[in-house]
């Protein structure tokens, strides 16, 4: 940001303190008198395993050939776990039964801090909205092929795999 949405102002960089602490070197409008920190978008994605952790999903979206997760923006006023919960019944009509955090990371295509969980679903009847082509459940093997390669959504599935229970992995 390099104008205060404001007033049109060229911002100058200044340090920014909270309660004596500093914030670091901020965005800041003289004329306004006003620190504009970094915005950027939320979103959540998913690494969608079934009731044993025997297999996974991956979907389709948007005419494009490459398996990827179910992802979605936060919407204002929302929380992760409510996004979480209502992208995987928007975009593949299935009920989460459990989740937990498993990683994030900023994604500066779209500026967003993109914010991944390990979720089991209650069954593993999908059924795809306009937004999904495609959506195949995968063994955990056949998905580490399939998803594509040097992406967040490979990031994330290789990550979920070291929080997985040690059982399934045998």
């Amino acid at each position: 940001m390099k104008y205060c949405p404001q007033c049109g102002e060229k911002l100058i960089l200044k340090e920014s303190f909270n309660c004596g602490i500093s914030d670091g070197i901020i965005p800041y409008c003289n004329s306004c008198d006003k620190f504009h920190f970094p915005m950027f978008n939320s979103a959540v994605s998913s690494v969608i395993y079934n009731q044993d952790y025997s297999k996974t999903l991956l979907i389709r979206q948007y005419g494009r050939g490459v398996n990827i997760l179910v992802a979605g923006y936060v919407n204002k006023g929302e929380t992760l776990e409510n996004a979480l919960i209502r992208e995987i019944k928007e975009e593949v009509n299935l009920d989460v039964s459990t989740y937990q955090f498993n990683a994030s990371k900023y994604f500066e295509k779209s500026n967003s801090l993109i914010c991944n969980f390990i979720v089991t679903t209650k069954n593993e009847e999908v059924r795809c909205n306009p937004e999904v082509d495609y959506a195949k459940w995968y063994s955990i093997e056949e998905a580490k092929n399939a998803v594509l390669k040097n992406s967040l959504a490979e990031e994330f599935l290789l990550k979920s795999l070291y929080t997985l229970p040690q059982k399934v992995l045998n």
